[in-house]
């Protein structure tokens, strides 16, 4: 009796083991589903996200041959720094050549704009020469009726008279001739010398072109220029990668973006920092199609043997610039990405254009105001000269 009891006592305690068992699995399975549902269905997540970048691609504005290059593969170079420089003889001559041709325009202006006041001095020469004439006529004429003087001199003071107006008459004519195109502007802003001078300017833009300037600041990678080599405005040279201005693409399942939204916060880790270093960042867009639809051979499901798949549509998303500064992320690296989903006010797409410019360089800017001041240098060398 004292044995059944004791198993007894036993059954039932593994009895009520069983049950609690049963019963803590059951909460927590409660438990969890409604975490998973309160909290887990709040959030997005994918480790199919990748840091992507702007890879500006490098090229020469005139062709010519390599002398030098500056830069390499890893190294940073800073915007309006030289990388590449090409042989600079031909674009050298070519500044010579319209500096003298902006010299010789301005020089042979100026020996028209010297007649003009030549011209003018013959003119005032003849008006006194037929002024002197009519007098003289004046005087003779009356004496000429009393006998006083004979009718061959008043006939030789008539012919003075009229050789002096023809005499006036070619110099105005010269005169007109030599004003045609000049008459009302000065030498500087005459068409020729303007012509001339852009000119000049132009090939003072191909000579400085001669250096082939980095646009950004950044990193050098695939550089395929060699030294020596004939490049062309459509070889490309190198490519830089600023990467302060980089973002990630987050390649989310097409069941997964109902819920996201743009403005959302995001939690971001790198694989090469692991789990010890975490980004913060915020979704800046969704894609307008997705990468299946923009490869260079589309899939056509059109056909008898068709198999649904499920579509992944790229996710931007913008990184903190402080923590991407702290740790700098490459091109192409893998990225574990979680959204959160909690504020869904937000637009799923874009309703905006862009209010300022998304990106922009000016060290490509070249100071023209040089180049004029120099031309301005010839004009004047040259008016001295001529």
């Amino acid at each position: 009796m004292t044995t059944d009891t004791l198993a007894e006592r036993q059954a039932r305690k593994r009895k009520r083991t069983l049950i609690g068992i049963t019963v803590v699995f059951l909460v927590a399975i409660a438990l969890y589903a409604a975490y998973a549902m309160l909290v887990l269905s709040q959030y997005e997540s994918t480790e199919n996200a990748y840091v992507g970048g702007n890879l500006v691609m490098v090229s020469p504005q005139i062709s010519g041959t390599v002398m030098a290059i500056n830069a390499d593969d890893t190294q940073r170079v800073r915007a309006g720094s030289p990388i590449v420089e090409l042989d600079p003889t031909d674009t050298e001559v070519a500044l010579k050549k319209a500096g003298d041709q902006l010299g010789a325009v301005v020089s042979d202006l100026s020996e028209r704009y010297a007649a003009i006041g030549q011209y003018q001095a013959v003119i005032r020469q003849r008006q006194v020469a037929l002024a002197l004439a009519k007098s003289d006529l004046a005087r003779r004429a009356p004496l000429a009726a009393s006998r006083t003087v004979s009718e061959e001199t008043v006939t030789h003071a008539q012919q003075a008279v009229r050789e002096a107006q023809a005499a006036l008459e070619v110099a105005q004519h010269q005169l007109k001739v030599a004003q045609a195109g000049l008459a009302g502007v000065d030498i500087e802003h005459h068409p020729k010398v303007l012509g001339a001078k852009q000119a000049y300017i132009q090939a003072w833009i191909q000579r400085q072109r001669a250096q082939v300037i980095a646009p950004i600041s950044g990193y050098v990678a695939k550089r395929s220029v060699q030294v020596g080599g004939r490049v062309t405005p459509q070889t490309p040279l190198m490519s830089i990668v600023p990467l302060e201005h980089v973002w990630i693409d987050a390649n989310f399942k097409e069941s997964s973006l109902a819920n996201i939204r743009i403005g959302q916060p995001v939690l971001l880790e790198s694989d090469m920092y692991g789990g010890r270093v975490e980004y913060h960042g915020k979704v800046l867009g969704l894609a307008a199609g997705t990468g299946s639809a923009f490869s260079v051979l589309p899939a056509q499901n059109a056909t008898g043997n068709w198999i649904k798949v499920v579509q992944r549509l790229p996710v931007r998303i913008q990184i903190d610039p402080e923590e991407l500064h702290d740790h700098p992320l490459r091109v192409g690296l893998s990225m574990h990405v979680e959204i959160d989903t909690h504020n869904r006010t937000g637009p799923a797409l874009a309703n905006q254009e862009p209010i300022h410019t998304v990106y922009s360089s000016q060290a490509l800017d070249l100071p023209i105001a040089k180049a004029a001041e120099q031309a301005d240098d010839i004009i004047r060398a040259s008016r001295i000269s001529g």
